[in-house]
């Protein structure tokens, strides 16, 4: 496992960011290794709250008893687009403090072989963030058809050669079964021609192959809309994004939530429905130079804040 396994990203802007009261209900929406999680419950007081989810068995089973055996805490396996509805049973709606997001893969998941994420270590080609559920990418890449492929390495992975690969992909399974990582990433290599860039070719086949699987993008937008139905008045929502599609989601889901509707734009009586939901707190933020050194990961995180109106 790697050194970054344990390290939360972005970790003082995000305690920064949430303005933790220590009587506050807070969720935090990515559990991972707990390492954000850790952090909030130390600034509760005994009678804080904070509730964790992770659809990924192996975080749950991670879950440090320090954790787990405070009353204050609650894990809770499943897909942080399930939000609304967890809160709602807990009888919370409108009364959350604050939620974050800490979108992405985690540096454990990247780390084991079998899980299938990662190009530098060869292990089945899986990319489940719940390996209980849904299809493994070697069986979606099985059945894609060629322009599907095409359409999704070019949206997901912003990937300049995505007709190239696509095809390749296509030919290459007519042959064998593409089951392995370092299969799939040998494939991309030879159809993807040098451009001498920093990152490994198969870099952005990976990350679209991963966010088609998973439905992240998708869940995202879910998630971001029941955030603001949970969430109180004065209450904080922090989002880490590690790419620009995440990003851009949040970024226009943000500004659009902290504007009226056009149609209302300076009338002096808008519909209470109609009213901005949020306002955008400062700039997004992004790590030193000092956390990067120390946690590679941080190098792309982009985090963004705002607060319930």
């Amino acid at each position: 496992m790697s050194s970054n396994a344990h390290v939360p990203v972005l970790l003082g802007p995000v305690l920064e960011g949430l303005n933790i009261k220590r009587d506050g209900c807070y969720v935090d929406g990515t559990f991972g290794r707990g390492g954000h999680s850790r952090e909030i419950l130390e600034q509760l007081g005994e009678n804080g709250r904070l509730i964790a989810i992770d659809r990924d068995p192996a975080a749950i089973e991670a879950a440090p008893e320090s954790l787990t055996a405070d009353p204050r805490f609650e894990l809770i396996r499943g897909s942080f687009a399930q939000l609304r509805q967890i809160i709602d049973e807990k009888g919370l709606v409108g009364q959350v403090d604050g939620l974050l997001f800490d979108l992405g893969v985690s540096s454990p998941q990247l780390d084991e072989a079998d899980r299938g994420f990662s190009f530098l270590r060869d292990g089945p080609l899986d990319m489940r963030m719940d390996p209980d559920s849904g299809t493994p990418a070697s069986e979606w890449l099985a059945s894609v058809d060629e322009r599907e492929l095409r359409q999704v390495l070019r949206q997901f992975g912003e990937e300049t050669y995505a007709t190239r690969i696509a095809r390749a992909n296509v030919e290459a399974r007519d042959e064998a079964p593409i089951s392995r990582t370092a299969q799939l990433a040998r494939i991309v290599e030879e159809a993807r021609p040098p451009r001498g860039e920093k990152i490994h070719p198969a870099t952005r086949t990976f990350q679209a192959i991963r966010i088609a699987v998973n439905g992240e993008l998708e869940q995202l937008q879910a998630v971001l809309h029941q955030a603001v139905a949970v969430m109180k008045k004065g209450a904080r929502l922090c989002v880490i994004s590690f790419h620009s599609l995440e990003d851009r989601i949040v970024k226009r889901f943000m500004r659009d939530a902290s504007r009226e509707p056009e149609q209302y734009r300076g009338m002096p009586d808008i519909p209470e429905e109609h009213r901005p939901k949020l306002v955008i707190v400062g700039k997004p933020v992004t790590a030193t130079d000092e956390e990067i050194e120390a946690n590679r990961r941080a190098r792309s995180a982009r985090l963004r804040i705002a607060e319930r109106t």
